[in-house]
């Protein structure tokens, strides 16, 4: 019989009520005392299931759910009351009368609670049974199941392939493909093992895989922008382990690409340097180790960088420096072009110097600024000057100054200091210079290359100048 009436309340000590509530087309819950008293497994057991578990009872229980908005339906049974109240997305089903030994509780409020707590979570939940089917589903991987592709096939449908087998818990990162036009969603997926089936929980990934994606496709575009530097490129993370490198490193340092593609340790890495005979041979191997460990502490703080000449006569500038988030790069330059031609030039300075200190005239070269860039072992003797004990520039103003005290008063020394660090044309000419006590000398001052002077002061072969004439030129 079947009532639109419900039945009265009873006052007195509450008791606890058998209640299934079923949603999407199986017992989403159930009290302790519903559990007690019929053959039901929560997720397991559909509306026809229940039917026929309590048909027998109560031979008026509807064949289907009752449609959204219906009243409360009271149907009467053998023993007691069955409470049939369609809610918003659930049906619920509440038994008067039944005998329970249970603890007073309020099953209704108390699934009400669980089902809220199921569906407020953010994530798609899901259980299966022993079978591998799923059983129980909370409303995320619901609506997760409507997206996709092939559409809803019930509740048997598994979106994740996950093993069954496996009862240690541990995360699994699973690709979803929703739709043919739609970004792949990606959900990292924890499982463990119930005493009936298994339990997962899919938390989205979608943010994280974007930022990896991002940070996969900087370190690329750095990679193929490295890839056409001279120079090589190691740079270690913060474990110390090879992250990224370059062609120029496989070249420089004669290590393959096997070796380095499994990310060596940094350890490992001047291990296999040493043996290539790519740095410099150590004297022992203690030695050796200590001088990698202060080469690591030099780099993490940007105070490393050293010249290796190696066996091969090849020349290396080898540059520590830190990264962001504790990593280190080390830069391998081949330096042996700029070294030899180093070398060549400061071979032919001194080439040069040698030669014009065998002149007896002496020299002096003064640049447009009017400082003195060079001197002949004549020049300092003449004037008795010590260039290499001086650290400040010497200028021209300096020069005359030390000429005017050592010779006799001469009013062409402002000329000639004119006629250095003027910047229009410029034209050789020479003046008579006399060194106290010493014979008369002639000044020759030539303009060269790049706006320098030469400063020439020697004894005239075609000017044999009496102390006389000196005299007589100064006085004019």
């Amino acid at each position: 019989m079947r009532s639109k009436v419900a039945p009265a309340v009873t006052t007195g000590p509450a008791i606890e009520l058998p209640v299934i509530l079923y949603r999407d087309g199986v017992i989403e819950h159930a009290s302790e005392a519903a559990l007690r008293l019929f053959p039901i497994a929560i997720g397991a057991h559909s509306w026809a299931d229940i039917e026929e578990i309590v048909t027998p009872d109560y031979p008026d229980f509807p064949s289907q759910p009752p449609p959204k908005g219906s009243d409360i339906e009271i149907i009467a049974g053998r023993v007691g009351q069955l409470q049939i109240e369609r809610h918003d997305t659930a049906t619920s089903l509440t038994f008067h009368g039944l005998d329970s030994s249970a603890a007073p509780t309020r099953p209704s409020e108390e699934l009400e609670v669980l089902q809220q707590v199921s569906d407020s979570l953010p994530y798609p939940v899901w259980k299966t049974g022993e079978a591998g089917a799923v059983v129980w589903q909370n409303s995320k991987y619901s609506d997760l199941q409507k997206r996709l592709k092939f559409g809803s096939k019930g509740l048997a449908a598994k979106i994740f392939d996950m093993p069954q087998t496996d009862v240690t818990p541990k995360e699994t990162r699973i690709r979803l493909d929703l739709t043919s036009d739609a970004e792949p969603e990606w959900y990292n997926v924890v499982h463990c093992a119930l005493d009936t089936g298994m339990i997962y929980h899919a938390m989205p990934l979608d943010e994280l895989v974007k930022t990896e994606d991002a940070q996969r496709d900087f370190v690329q575009t750095l990679a193929k922008t490295f890839a056409h530097l001279s120079t090589g490129l190691a740079i270690f993370n913060r474990d110390r382990q090879l992250a990224l490198f370059n062609p120029a490193l496989v070249d420089l340092t004669g290590l393959s690409v096997s070796f380095l593609s499994p990310r060596p340790t940094i350890d490992s890495f001047f291990d296999a340097l040493r043996e290539n005979r790519r740095m410099p041979e150590p004297k022992n191997y203690k030695t050796w180790r200590h001088r990698m460990a202060d080469l690591i502490s030099a780099a993490e703080i940007g105070q490393f960088e050293e010249t290796w000449s190696l066996e091969t006569g090849q020349t290396y500038r080898v540059t520590g420096r830190p990264h962001p988030d504790g990593a280190i790069a080390f830069l391998l330059e081949d330096i042996s072009t700029e070294v030899l031609l180093t070398r060549n030039f400061r071979a032919e300075l001194e080439m040069g110097q040698s030669l014009v200190d065998t002149f007896d005239d002496a020299l002096a070269v003064f640049s447009r600024a009017g400082v003195l860039t060079f001197s002949n072992k004549a020049y300092d003797v003449l004037w008795g000057f010590q260039g290499d004990s001086s650290f400040a520039d010497v200028t021209i103003a300096d020069a005359i100054k030390l000429w005017r005290e050592k010779s006799a008063p001469n009013v062409n020394w402002e000329t000639l200091q004119n006629s250095i660090t003027t910047l229009g044309r410029r034209d050789a000419w020479e003046m008579p210079v006399s060194i106290n006590g010493q014979n008369p000398m002639l000044c020759k001052v030539v303009p060269i290359a790049s706006g320098a002077t030469v400063v020439r002061f020697s004894q005239s072969p075609t000017k044999n100048l009496a102390l006389e004439d000196v005299s007589e030129a100064l006085e004019r």
